[in-house]
């Protein structure tokens, strides 16, 4: 068992690290969105000739996305992709997160969202491109905000754990229960 004393004293995750949870964590909300999105879909088309509206749509898959994280933050500190890269998010002082800290987390964690609006509205984007770039904001460019971390560079802290008072660490490789 691990203490929180001893999990806050752990090293942040590098940028590869990071990235490489990102791009399995991509894989892992494809299943999600399939499971929670697409077969009902699929059936409200197929038996009621319907479908969303775009911004019901968008609001639906945002939901349930908070959902997966908010559950799997304050259940273990890892999603299923964290767990296969031995990161793990801690709150202040090495704590579990609270389903608040959880939900303000993943709120300051889609923020990537509100540029990707911007340059799909400036540069005209359609189709393939949007996904293209939102893929590139957020599992490269997100990622990068660790070294705008002027005030604690050791810990290179994200934009979204700067603002949710959260931390990534990086769990030892023999680490096998935690608290």
């Amino acid at each position: 068992m691990i203490t929180p004393a001893e999990l806050n004293a752990l090293p942040a995750p590098q940028f590869w690290r990071r990235v490489s949870c990102a791009l399995y964590e991509q894989l892992v909300l494809l299943g999600v969105i399939a499971l929670t999105f697409l077969v009902p879909n699929l059936i409200l088309g197929i038996l009621f000739g319907a479908s969303l509206p775009g911004w019901l749509t968008f609001t639906y898959l945002y939901v349930v996305l908070g959902f997966y994280f908010v559950w799997y933050w304050t259940k273990s500190g890892q999603t299923l992709a964290m767990q296969t890269w031995r990161v793990r998010m801690i709150g202040p002082g090495g704590h579990n997160l609270t389903r608040k800290e959880a939900m303000w987390r993943y709120v300051f964690g889609s923020l990537w969202i509100a540029p990707c609006i911007l340059l799909q509205w400036l540069l005209g984007l359609q189709k393939w491109q949007i996904i293209e770039m939102m893929f590139t904001v957020t599992v490269f460019l997100w990622p990068l905000t660790i070294y705008l971390d002027r005030v604690s560079p050791l810990l290179r802290q994200s934009l979204p754990d700067r603002l949710g008072r959260t931390r990534l660490v990086e769990l030892p490789k023999n680490l096998v229960k935690l608290s």
